[in-house]
């Protein structure tokens, strides 16, 4: 029997890491907002690999917490284990990883929002969405609760008509043996929304004393160490080491074997999974000449036992998976926790959304997260604090915040997702934005903490914060350019002593930082007047200074590269001719056929690389045919 149960401005369905961002951020703005879940316990829970971060991941948690989002924040009080990736190449790929005790992470988000002014937490389930007139009104609980409202945001996750599938068993489940939402899917449909069938999985668990870790590499996290959040001072606490092992010959005959038993490979399973993030027993058939695969064991919490075997995802029948794992240098004796699986769930066509992630059709329905077909804990909260944003603003009858691809990787990521749509769970890598070095992980605050401000959700604290960190980067950059540097012969002996060419006439410190061989840290002993500063203001300095020719020239290319959006492609091109395309773009074009590179550019999985390559193999072809002629 159905009943009125209350009056909210925004509705989140679903608390995982979209609908966490989505209700923060639409509370913080000052909406009534309910949050609502099938399972308490499930709050920014983690029903995979326990970590946030990573290449490109670490930017878009850098840049939820720059517009004043919680995962950074969370993610800086739970950790375990914090790693910078990519330290050997360029800033602009540089991205923090951080190993997340599961139960805590989960546990303060779900704290947070708890205490959080504006914003109520029910573990209810949702089974409809009320709409008149094209517009939301409201929504239904399984229940029968009924709650008006203005806006609703679906941050499902994989929980619509869930299906967990190990070999040739299959039933109907959500995450890690929570509860599938399978009524739901309907009314979506119901109210025209295109759905579509993805698919991911995860590895088994298993137990710390059936490990032999000496057998492995010991992978410790870093001596110093980074903060994900703008808003946590230096952390200093114990860390907890992760470990490398690999498969073996046997790993791969047992897989081999039972290729038949897989429902990858039986066609069992026909939804897409991620490309990025393969089972080990596809990974073992799609590289058949690979003798070795990395394995990661990384543990997933510091109050319990389990580990998590990272790389090695698999549907195989549980028995099969068993007989695999202990084929692996350090598991010939372990103990399963809990099983491997493949889950299948509805998704939608993120085409039908807009930039705001508002629906197209549907007045005041945004949605966020995997629903989008999106994978990863980031992106999902990446577009859950953006469709927060917008459905606060929304109800306040104000213009939707839209962030180019320009301006962040989340730009990057929800352009994506609704111009180029996509074909398989999304994930975000450096490589899909033409800005890299614009936009790098370092300077978010840089980028979007004013935005944040603007429009209500970076508080007063965060934002004084901002400012004081803004202005000592601004004077500490204007202070190195008012410094001029003459070419006195201690000043040669030490460039030379630094293997850099000696001066002709005076520079200013700043220009001569962008020696290759010099930065900030290394020309120290020629500044007299340099005050002791924060680690992030030195670095921020050091980018500043260094890159400030590449960023210029980069933006200079960019233009460049616009003009060729129109470029003919011509009808009989054979991708695979072309050397240094990656697999997937020779894929999807060749899928495609695109008209010219303005369309190309603009198809899901191929990147700004990649089309680099095109238009020059395009001249190439070009100038082979006009000497010729």
């Amino acid at each position: 029997m159905e009943y009125f149960a209350g009056e909210y401005d925004v509705v989140v369905i679903g608390a995982g890491h979209a609908g966490c961002e989505a209700g923060l951020a639409s509370a913080r703005m000052g909406c009534k907002t309910l949050m609502c879940t099938m399972n308490l316990d499930s709050v920014g829970f983690m029903p995979c690999n326990p970590n946030v971060g990573g290449t490109a991941k670490g930017h878009l948690v850098r840049e939820i917490d720059a517009l004043g989002g919680e995962m950074g924040v969370n993610i800086d009080h739970t950790f375990i284990q914090s790693r910078m990736l990519n330290t050997s190449k360029g800033p602009a790929v540089h991205s923090l990883r951080a190993q997340a005790d599961k139960k805590r992470y989960s546990e303060r988000m779900k704290h947070v929002i708890e205490k959080e002014k504006n914003l109520y937490l029910r573990q209810i389930e949702v089974v409809d969405i009320k709409v008149e007139n094209n517009k939301v009104c409201g929504v239904l609980t399984k229940n029968g609760a009924y709650f008006k409202t203005k806006a609703v945001v679906l941050t499902t996750g994989t929980y619509l008509r869930g299906k967990i599938i190990i070999g040739e068993v299959s039933y109907s489940g959500g995450p890690s043996g929570l509860f599938p939402a399978n009524e739901l899917s309907q009314k979506l449909i119901d109210l025209g929304i295109e759905l579509r069938r993805f698919k991911t999985g995860t590895p088994a668990r298993v137990n710390r004393r059936s490990v032999d870790l000496s057998k492995m590499i010991e992978q410790k996290g870093d001596e110093k160490i980074v903060p994900f959040s703008f808003m946590s001072d230096n952390i200093d606490r114990d860390q907890v080491s992760c470990y490398l092992t690999y498969t073996t010959d046997d790993t791969l005959k047992v897989i081999r074997d039972n290729i038949h038993r897989s429902p990858l490979y039986n066609g069992t399973i026909k939804s897409v999974g991620p490309r990025y993030c393969p089972s080990i027993e596809d990974k073992v058939m799609r590289f058949p000449d690979k003798e070795k695969h990395q394995i990661f064991i990384e543990p997933e919490g510091e109050n319990t036992e389990e580990l998590y075997v990272g790389g090695a995802s698999s549907s195989l029948p549980e028995e099969v998976q068993l007989a695999m794992y202990k084929t692996i240098e350090g598991l010939e004796n372990v103990e399963i926790l809990r099983t491997a699986y493949a889950i299948e769930y509805d998704c939608i066509n993120p085409q039908q959304l807009k930039l705001s992630l508002e629906f197209k059709s549907i007045e005041g329905l945004f949605g966020a997260g995997q629903v989008n077909g999106s994978s990863g804990y980031e992106e999902a909260a990446a577009q859950g604090i953006i469709a927060g944003i917008n459905a606060s603003l929304k109800i306040k009858e104000k213009e939707p915040l839209i962030l180019k691809r320009s301006d962040a990787y989340i730009g990057v990521l929800i352009d994506d997702l609704v111009t180029k749509g996509t074909e398989e769970p999304y994930r975000m890598m450096t490589s899909r934005s033409e800005y890299r070095l614009i936009l790098r992980q370092d300077n978010a605050d840089l980028r979007l903490t004013e935005i944040g401000h603007n429009i209500g959700l970076v508080n007063e604290e965060r934002y004084n914060k901002f400012l004081k960190r803004k202005k000592t980067i601004e004077e500490e950059v204007a202070r190195m350019k008012n410094i001029q540097v003459n070419p006195k012969k201690e000043v040669i002996e030490f460039l030379v002593s630094l293997n850099s060419t000696e001066l002709k006439k005076s520079i200013s410190l700043y220009e001569l930082i962008k020696r290759p061989e010099l930065d900030y840290f290394k020309v120290e002993p020629l500044d007299n007047d340099r005050i002791e500063l924060p680690d992030d203001i030195k670095e921020e300095v050091n980018t500043i200074s260094k890159y400030e020719g590449y960023i210029n020239k980069q933006l200079e290319q960019v233009v460049q590269f616009k003009k060729f959006e129109n470029k003919t492609i011509p009808d009989n091109i054979d991708y695979n001719d072309i050397n240094g395309l990656r697999l997937e773009a020779v894929q999807k074009l060749s899928k495609v056929k695109p008209m010219n590179i303005g369309q190309a550019s603009r198809i899901s999985g191929v990147s700004p690389a990649d089309i680099s390559v095109l238009l020059i193999y395009l001249e190439r072809e070009y100038r082979s045919k006009s000497q010729s002629n």
